[in-house]
């Protein structure tokens, strides 16, 4: 590649050695506009921390062959997960025709970085190949990837020169943790399910939505879930106390029901908004010193984002029933306050941007995404089930379930 200064060597990362360069290029590469807000990431001194906990994962670096400086990285992580749904006459459920899910092997792709003083070289196209290659080492049908709509060099990159296609624009919705907690409405009740009841419900109810991960009882029993929560109408007959578990719950549902996880970010990594003014900063601190003497008024107060702050993602939100919306807002409700409690600034998730319970989280829209874009590749001519085709080329569907793992 060029001279012999420009011989790029792609290898494994190895975090006795490497950790110290790695960082210092996410900080050269974490350079925001001048004079406009911009999002930094502190990944807590683990550079894997965001594919860890995936079933497999994998972060190679770039360095110069000469100088053997570390100049780009990317990571990847690979999973099973429903890529679509069938109708089998052999199902040993009641209804013979219960759509079951089709499971696919896909890869993720996240973290790609190229040191400013080295793009246009090539390093980032042979980076994604070099994964790419691992994916299919390993049996990987498809390999997916999130980017900003607007940040058109990535966007040109995948789709122009590795041969991803645009494939879902799901919406990120983040909601700031104020200083006091917000009321749940006395009409619901919530009901803290066990990791084993939340998997029988997930895979009973969830399992054919796109992207639900088949090891859902992995991400469930992570220490970093923080539990999984039901919300019912009061007055019916389930009560946290009464609960009979979620086989016997599903057999006899309420009118309206919804559930939601929620996954513990702060652990993982840290944000931290830079580029504010003072004046937007001595604002947003009045907005906390007002709500924490005021908490009574319950007054919307800008939390302390100027610093590094932690989040809570709520995932695997869900439910049925004319009124489910309205649980999903308790839910997030219980939700903002348990981040309180656990010290995060905001909480957020991710939905598709046609799912019908988006109307029951609330957001702040200066904070959050429209539309952020996930592309898609084949990277296999084999395919796990017939009944599917060619996912990449797939309309969407109603919902999405977000791994809480890859956020």
């Amino acid at each position: 590649m060029g001279g012999d200064e420009c011989v790029i060597v792609v290898r494994e990362f190895d975090p006795r050695k490497d950790l110290a360069s790695v960082e210092e290029v996410e900080k050269r590469c974490e350079v925001g506009p001048s004079g406009k807000l911009s999002l930094f990431t502190d990944l807590l001194g683990d550079p894997i921390c965001r594919v860890r906990h995936s079933p497999a994962f994998l972060m190679l670096v770039a360095e110069l062959s000469s100088t053997k400086e570390i100049v780009g990285m990317i990571r990847g992580c690979i999973k099973t997960v429903t890529c679509g749904k069938k109708h089998s006459r052999n199902s040993r459920t009641n209804d013979p025709m219960e759509p079951l899910p089709v499971y696919t092997k896909v890869a993720y792709i996240l973290g790609l970085r190229v040191s400013p003083s080295h793009r246009r070289l090539g390093i980032g196209l042979t980076l994604v190949r070099r994964m790419e290659d691992w994916f299919v080492q390993n049996g990987t049908e498809y390999s997916y990837l999130a980017t900003e709509n607007d940040n058109q060099a990535s966007v040109n990159l995948f789709t122009d020169k590795c041969g991803y296609s645009k494939f879902r624009t799901p919406s990120i919705l983040v909601n700031p943790v104020f200083a006091h907690r917000l009321p749940v409405s006395n009409r619901v009740t919530l009901i803290k399910l066990s990791p084993s009841d939340a998997e029988s419900l997930y895979r009973r109810r969830f399992s054919t939505t796109e992207f639900f991960p088949r090891d859902i009882d992995s991400v469930l029993n992570n220490s970093l879930s923080l539990g999984t929560f039901l919300a019912v109408p009061r007055g019916c007959c389930y009560t946290q106390r009464s609960w009979p578990g979620s086989d016997k719950f599903l057999s006899a549902p309420p009118e309206s029901w919804a559930v939601l996880s929620v996954w513990n970010c702060k652990d993982v990594f840290k944000l931290e908004v830079r580029g504010a003014s003072r004046v937007r900063k001595t604002l947003a601190k009045t907005t906390r010193i007002v709500d924490k003497l005021l908490p009574f008024l319950r007054l919307p107060s800008i939390p302390e984002v100027f610093r590094p702050f932690g989040l809570h993602f709520l995932y695997g939100l869900g439910g049925e029933g004319p009124f489910a919306a309205r649980l999903v807002n308790a839910l997030c409700a219980h939700a903002h306050n348990l981040a309180k409690e656990g010290g995060c600034s905001v909480v957020a998730t991710e939905v598709a941007s046609g799912e019908p319970l988006k109307v029951g989280v609330p957001y702040w829209k200066r904070l959050s995404c429209d539309e952020d874009l996930w592309c898609i590749k084949r990277l296999g001519e084999d395919y796990s089930d017939g009944s599917v085709g060619d996912w990449t080329k797939s309309p969407p569907g109603v919902s999405i379930f977000v791994d809480p793992r890859e956020f």
